[in-house]
């Protein structure tokens, strides 16, 4: 059955084996070995079948991290499933994938999984023995590979991400596609080596594991054979720690982080061996960039990535930034190798010529040799050097601090509660997150003594966190077009005026 694996599985797998006492991963200033990993592995392998869909409430916690390269070591399929999203949709999200097992911690298989059965880590936690958990809750006449499906081994991670016109959907990236990926990363890096071997010094992960660049992250660690320090969340002060005990050469910082640590107390020097951030999910502002680089002498290497492409098609390296930062600042940089980048008239898709706006259109080798133009919802412009700078978006989604947050489904959980007449949901710009949603309510006559943290509190059973809106205003009507319609244009300038006074 080896050989009929993916060769991404394969990889790991021989990573695994190179020196199972050597450290692999820090947690909480806890290491455990490629070992452990490898037991966690080999427990799963007799597990699950290749191509089984597996649903993994994923956070950044070592159990997690076993459940997702045992699973990937199988050539199954990690559905990755978001469990802080709202314990109803959590739940609603498990019930609409139809699969037969569930992975992840046994507190948050109790909260959210249905009737099936449940795969926890063993050897990276206090958990009992998956194959035990997996005996206790495997329903009565349920098999592996029934309800859930199994397939060739092919797709390696379903990510959910928000649709641009509809509800969330999620992108299916292949074994290939994220081998490729890997190969694509390469144009950050001097040493492009592909040997298989463990690599001296330690990455620090501090993405969530839920979202594409954190599950890449732990991925590509692997994939090298380089040992990685896992932080459960974002914090300036673990993350520095960190950092000035692993002295990594890179880091990767989302806006907001950058952010958080450029208006942070650090010294200097607690970044010394860093010698370049890569920054992306958002947009970045070139103010920060230089702002980062003078207050801590490193460059920032802004990237540009998506789900739907299995993770980075364009981004600065550092012979770029050396090069030509200071007449391009501002530009998400250029097409990684593999990778097309073109601008086309948004109405007849004709491609545009250099410097003119319109969308970008994006052809992906990482997604297949056939690969056609896909087309974003990101307005752009491409300089005569392939530069690629992105102006705005065409959609109305909200990035806040490389989160996406779809207005209406704020709106529609804010108007769940029965004492909201209607809502309004926009963008108010930040200056550490980038972007956060605000809100304007009208409540239903007799619910004026509501206050607006009581709404909040309602809409927190619902919605992420992330989701939440900054501020709410409380409206004796909302502002309507002639047609009925919520006026999104004067719910803006509401909040503007607000900021104003």
């Amino acid at each position: 059955m080896g050989d009929e694996l993916p060769e991404l599985s394969r990889r790991i797998t021989k990573v695994l084996a190179l020196d199972p006492s050597a450290p692999a991963m820090e947690f909480e200033h806890r290491w455990w070995t490629w070992g452990d990993l490898a037991t966690t592995c080999e427990v799963l392998r007799r597990e699950v079948a290749p191509g089984e869909r597996i649903a993994v409430l994923l956070r950044n916690r070592p159990p997690q991290v076993g459940l997702l390269l045992g699973l990937l070591a199988a050539g199954a399929c990690v559905v990755a499933t978001n469990p802080e999203r709202g314990a109803e949709r959590v739940r609603d999200d498990l019930a609409s994938l139809a699969v037969d097992s569930v992975a992840g911690e046994t507190a948050d298989l109790e909260a959210f999984a249905p009737p099936v059965r449940w795969l926890t880590s063993p050897n990276l936690s206090a958990e009992r023995p998956l194959s035990s958990r997996s005996a206790d809750r495997f329903p009565d006449g349920a098999r592996r590979g029934g309800r859930g499906g199994t397939r060739p081994p092919e797709v390696a991670v379903e990510m959910l991400t928000s649709g641009t016109t509809g509800p969330p959907k999620r992108v299916p990236l292949t074994y290939e596609t994220l081998v490729r990926v890997l190969d694509g990363t390469k144009h950050y890096e001097r040493n492009r080596d592909d040997e298989l071997r463990l690599r001296k010094g330690v990455i620090v992960v501090n993405s969530p594991l839920v979202h594409l660049g954190g599950l890449f992250r732990v991925v590509q660690c692997v994939n090298d054979g380089r040992s990685f320090c896992l932080l459960e969340r974002f914090r300036v002060d673990d993350w520095a720690d960190a950092v000035r005990r692993h002295r990594p050469r890179t880091v990767s910082l989302v806006p907001a982080a950058l952010r958080m640590v450029l208006e942070a107390d650090l010294d200097p020097s607690d970044l010394s061996s860093v010698r370049s951030v890569i920054s992306g999910t958002a947009p970045l502002s070139p103010d920060d960039a230089d702002a980062f680089r003078e207050k801590y002498g490193v460059p920032v290497l802004v990237s540009y990535a998506a789900t739907e492409f299995g993770g980075g098609v364009a981004g600065w390296n550092l012979t770029d930034h050396q090069q030509h930062w200071a007449a391009k600042r501002g530009s998400v940089g250029r097409a990684h190798a593999g990778c097309e980048l073109r601008v086309v008239d948004a109405e007849t898709g004709t491609p545009l010529d250099p410097d003119e706006e319109g969308l970008l259109e994006v052809k992906a080798r990482q997604m297949g040799d056939d690969a056609g133009w896909t087309r974003t919802t990101d307005v752009a412009r491409i300089d005569e050097d392939g530069f690629l700078w992105i102006l705005g978006r065409a959609d109305q989604a909200i990035i806040r601090g490389g989160f996406k947050v779809r207005p209406d489904d704020v709106r529609a959980a804010l108007e769940r509660d029965p004492r909201v007449r209607g809502a309004a949901v926009v963008s108010r710009a930040d200056a550490r997150l980038g972007a956060v949603p605000v809100a304007a309510i009208e409540l239903r006559p007799g619910c004026s003594g509501v206050s607006t943290d009581e709404l909040l509190a309602e809409a927190a059973g619902v919605l992420a966190r992330y989701e939440l809106p900054e501020e709410v205003q409380l409206v004796d009507a909302l502002p309507r077009t002639p047609s009925g319609k919520v006026d999104l244009v004067a719910v803006q300038q509401l909040f503007e005026a607000a900021g104003r006074s």
